[in-house]
């Protein structure tokens, strides 16, 4: 059960009188202020609340609300309608959000990754790939040494540490960008950023290993928390999606990393059919209400294959392309692809489109 400070986006949109949203406060009502702002619609009785307004009467009934994490959850969320998450600090590099959408590219130190481009436990294997990726415009690199393919071997912590450390060194001493660990072990993301990576990309949202949140606030690494459950089974996919990603943030605020320093992922392709993962992509817009950096991940991906009828793996690089537009045009920060040069080019238009960047080659 989420906690009664939840807030929970439901919709938004721009009306005459500019943006407004639509959030939901479960068990909230208590804590509301008894007079309700100008301009601030709340709807419901009992348990749960929603209310709608543009973000100055969300300040309103903030400044009113009775407990501080409610008042929090409403600034966010006002804040988010009217500009981008605060930067992003990678070692000593800083990513602005709302100029333009950055790309992850992926560096599979695996025998068994889905998409068929692991390089093995090679580290100079892994040096090539990453040279390949920054050269066709990665802004950073994800690492990762454990396949999360349906059906996937689990790999023992050694194994995993064999294969991630010597390739997060060597790609960190010599390309010059940010290099992510993709681990959801405390142990191997230590090791990962003790050797130079500079963000932990979990896919399991701090949950699986309660350590991990510790081991990144005691490196000052950012987080990247994916959604992600067991089995496929949702009563309401877009409230337990939302509230499990506000947990996940909790989880690392209380262990000392500081929210900017968090970043959100839907989970594309992780405990979701293809179904239920086209339903978590089309929630973007409502994700970046929560206030934090949005990183969308479809990249060859099944929900790709079955939007294209059963197109296997090699053959999705066009699909990946329509989803990846898609998603930074309706807001993702930070794209996770293994196809840099291409998406690096489709990003290049949509970024002169949506965020108005100028200028030939933006």
């Amino acid at each position: 059960m989420p906690q009664a400070t939840t807030v929970v986006p439901l919709a938004r949109g721009l009306g005459p009188e500019g943006p407004w949203a639509r959030v939901r406060l479960p068990g909230a009502g208590p804590l509301l202020p008894a007079r309700v702002p100008p301009g601030c619609r709340i709807e419901g009785e009992g348990e749960v609340l929603t209310v709608t307004a543009g973000p100055a009467a969300l300040r309103a009934l903030a400044r009113g609300a009775a407990a501080g994490s409610l008042r929090a959850g409403l600034l966010r969320v006002a804040a988010a309608m009217e500009g981008p998450p605060r930067a992003l600090r990678l070692g000593g590099r800083s990513w602005r959000f709302g100029e333009r959408t950055y790309v992850l590219g992926v560096v599979n130190v695996t025998p068994d990754s889905f998409s068929g481009d692991g390089v093995g436990d090679s580290w100079e294997a892994a040096l090539a790939r990453g040279r390949q990726l920054v050269a066709e415009g990665a802004d950073a690199l994800d690492v990762g040494g454990e396949s999360s393919r349906p059906g996937h071997q689990p790999v023992p912590v050694e194994e995993e540490l064999r294969r991630v450390r010597p390739a997060v060194a060597a790609l960190a001493g010599e390309l010059g960008v940010p290099v992510f660990v993709d681990t959801w072990k405390s142990e191997v993301a230590a090791a990962a950023l003790e050797a130079g990576a500079s963000a932990v990309n979990d896919i399991w949202g701090l949950r699986r290993d309660r350590r991990m949140a510790r081991v990144a606030a005691a490196a000052g690494a950012a987080v990247i928390c994916m959604h992600n459950q067991e089995g496929v089974r949702y009563a309401d996919l877009q409230w337990e999606l939302s509230t499990s990603l506000q947990e996940s943030v909790e989880l690392a605020v209380r262990a000392g990393v500081r929210r900017s320093q968090v970043v959100l992922d839907p989970g594309i392709g992780f405990g979701k059919t293809p179904a239920q993962s086209l339903s978590a992509l089309r929630l973007v817009p409502l994700l970046k209400l929560l206030g934090s950096p949005l990183l969308v991940g479809t990249s060859r991906k099944s929900l790709v294959g079955w939007l294209l009828g059963d197109r296997p793996v090699g053959e999705r690089l066009m699909g990946t392309a329509a989803t990846v537009a898609w998603a930074a045009s309706a807001g993702a920060d930070i794209v996770r692809v293994h196809d840099v040069a291409e998406i690096r080019d489709v990003l290049r238009v949509v970024d002169r489109l949506e965020r108005g960047q100028t200028g030939a080659g933006a």
